[in-house]
């Protein structure tokens, strides 16, 4: 029996990252906020507010890909913030193919005003599905 976890998890954007919260009990998300901050520092300050309050155990931060599953400019980028994440914070890190978040998020009117936070609740939710689906394997 796994000892319950809390998770952070990230959608990256050059502009804005969205970042949302859950635990691997009731595996469900919540959206916490959407950074836009003018720099890296800024950012990684805020970041690092939010740890201190939520006390995650693991991270989780989504990697854009073209549909087909090739890899692009933000794959890298977002890939590179997620190498800073477990630099910085020494936290692990974890992956979840993000190809259709945001397409899922743009019709709802209720996510709008945060949809890059509600966008990080559909990567963390999918992060538990695939580890539900890994553990009963």
């Amino acid at each position: 029996m796994h000892k319950p976890s809390t998770m952070m998890a990230f959608d990256y954007g050059t502009r804005r990252v969205g970042v949302a919260v859950g635990n691997s009990i009731s595996k469900r998300g919540q959206a916490i906020k959407t950074i836009a901050a003018p720099s890296s520092d800024v950012l990684f300050k805020e970041i690092d507010c939010l740890l201190k309050e939520w006390q995650p155990d693991q991270l989780v931060v989504g990697r854009p890909v073209h549909p087909d599953g090739a890899s692009h400019e933000m794959t890298a980028k977002a890939v590179r913030f997620g190498n800073q994440l477990h630099g910085r914070f020494h936290l692990p890190v974890h992956w979840v193919d993000e190809r259709y978040t945001s397409v899922v998020l743009e019709g709802n009117a209720d996510v709008r005003d945060n949809l890059d936070a509600h966008s990080a609740v559909i990567i963390l939710e999918q992060f538990f599905a695939e580890q539900n689906i890994q553990s009963s394997n």
